[in-house]
């Protein structure tokens, strides 16, 4: 099972999941092998994921799918975004002043009972709520 593999609970934002659709080799190289451990994600990372895959990558509609098929695969099911996960992305952007699609994530990672959350568009080392925001590539 993932969870017993990971010894931290982590959480992947979305930016950190697409270098594995990217030219970056190493950045590519460390993704897939973190994944391999398991961790979370989000319906909100999966929309972003789909977004940025159809208009920005032009993918079809079938790679998108069995991409994200195998996102859920090694991640398990994706956090749900309730009413309850943002009204903490509320109360997250309006304290730290992330924007709401940042803070729906930190929300999810924080609802998953995850220490850390991997990503490059938010502030690395700072603590919100027993999360810790690292870039998986420092």
């Amino acid at each position: 099972m993932i969870l017993e593999k990971n010894v931290k609970r982590v959480f992947f934002d979305t930016n950190i999941l697409l270098y594995t659709l990217s030219n970056e080799q190493r950045k590519a190289e460390i993704v897939e092998a973190l994944l391999e451990e398991g961790g979370f994600i989000s319906v909100q990372v999966l929309n972003e994921i789909t977004a940025v895959a159809r208009c920005k990558l032009k993918m079809s509609w079938e790679e998108i799918s069995l991409m994200l098929t195998s996102i859920r695969n090694l991640c398990g099911p994706p956090q749900p975004l309730t009413v309850t996960t943002h009204e903490a992305a509320v109360k997250i952007a309006e304290r730290y002043g992330y924007r709401i699609y940042d803070s729906s994530i930190l929300a999810s990672a924080i609802e998953a009972g995850c220490e850390v959350v991997y990503s490059e568009d938010m502030q690395g080392g700072q603590q919100i709520g027993g999360l810790t925001i690292t870039s998986p590539f420092a």
